[in-house]
């Protein structure tokens, strides 16, 4: 019989990137993992907004830093990483949570092509760019965790979303091919799909779309917090979280689960 590993909730000391870090889910995940006693590594586009989060996590007792990444930049993405892998020596999560709004229509002629290829860039390609740069500092963990963040917009499709519908599909795919390429070494790959969640994306929305939205179509009839988000993937990221890899769960208040 083989041996069984420790099963530890705690991931005290381990060194997790977070991107889209600067508000949100990310920010909301950032918070929780250090609260939680991981090191967090802060990305986002903007290092000023990185180092506003950082000082909040700071504040609370918890360890991070800040690095501007534009995950959309395959250089930068190689650079920042490696930079991450050199100072503390393993990556134990990753957690690829950076995203865009991509509302375009069909006939949007050349806007819709630049869209197009931001969506996927960002929310797809990104992603994978990001697995890979980290995958030799991973190999060091014991615990190796990444999670990518779709959207329920992976699993059904919104009017008029097509580019952020075909990116999310994309990054369910990927989460399944990335847990069956890895998990010879034991790195788990798992992938949530948010519904509506208070965030930047839908702050323009509003209040009372969302609540008749939320009422229509939500089994809760209520829109989600990050902070409801982020603990699930905290679950994921957990020693303890061995067994499970190529899950795609929906976080949506029972909006994937809700006919009428």
């Amino acid at each position: 019989m083989e041996d069984r590993p420790a099963l530890s909730r705690s991931i005290a000391g381990r060194i997790a990137i977070v991107t889209g870090a600067a508000s949100g889910m990310g920010r909301a995940t950032a918070l929780l993992f250090a609260s939680e006693g991981a090191k967090v590594v802060v990305t986002d586009l903007d290092q000023s907004a990185c180092d506003i989060v950082v000082e909040e996590i700071e504040a609370r007792g918890g360890t991070a830093i800040a690095l501007a990444l534009n995950v959309a930049d395959a250089q930068q993405i190689k650079t920042v990483v490696d930079e991450i892998g050199c100072k503390f020596g393993q990556i134990d999560i990753l957690v690829n949570n950076a995203g865009v709004s991509s509302f375009a229509p069909l006939d949007g002629g050349s806007e819709y092509d630049a869209i197009w290829d931001r969506a996927l860039s960002v929310m797809l390609t990104g992603q994978q760019r990001l697995v890979r740069a980290a995958l030799p500092w991973l190999r060091n963990s014991d615990a190796a965790r990444i999670v990518n963040i779709a959207s329920t917009e992976g699993l059904g499709a919104t009017p008029g979303d097509t580019p952020y519908v075909a990116a999310k599909t994309g990054v369910i795919g990927l989460t399944r091919g990335l847990a069956v390429d890895l998990g010879k070494e034991s790195i788990t790959v798992n992938c949530i799909c948010p519904g509506p969640i208070h965030t930047a994306m839908t702050a323009a929305l509003p209040d009372e779309d969302k609540v008749i939205f939320a009422k229509r179509r939500t089994a809760l009839r209520r829109y989600g917090y990050p902070e409801e988000v982020a603990h699930i993937t905290l679950s994921l990221v957990l020693p303890a979280a061995s067994y499970i890899t190529g899950a795609i769960i929906p976080v949506d208040g029972g909006l994937t689960a809700r006919n009428a």
